[in-house]
């Protein structure tokens, strides 16, 4: 049985930086990415970044790219979402996925102004 489970968040200035971490066990592939996604309330789920396990390729939601930054440990079967120049509207819950199939629980990212 595959879980994830997320790491990292916080309530924290604007303008301030957090790390992420996505620990995955149970995992049997080392092929298929990972991903991250956030929800705020009242809102749907939004795509935020996404990496392959050997983390040669990397994808971005819009607006993430160039203050997020995605990476992975493939030792560690950890996954990373380094966020810098945090923002308000950056508020939400972060979850990790693995393919879109397994999901965590979450970790709570809050930014004030």
């Amino acid at each position: 049985q595959v879980q994830l489970v997320e790491s990292g968040g916080g309530s924290v200035q604007a303008g301030a930086s957090l790390r992420l971490s996505c620990t995955i066990s149970g995992r049997t592939s080392t092929t298929g990415g990972i991903g991250w996604f956030r929800q705020a309330p009242g809102k749907e789920r939004f795509f935020v970044a996404a990496v392959t396990w050997n983390g040669e390729n990397t994808w971005y939601g819009e607006f993430m790219k160039g203050r997020f930054t995605v990476s992975s440990d493939k030792a560690k079967n950890t996954v990373y979402l380094q966020m810098n120049s945090l923002k308000p509207e950056d508020t939400a819950r972060y979850y990790c996925t693995l393919g879109g199939g397994d999901w965590g629980q979450g970790t709570q990212v809050t930014v004030s102004s």
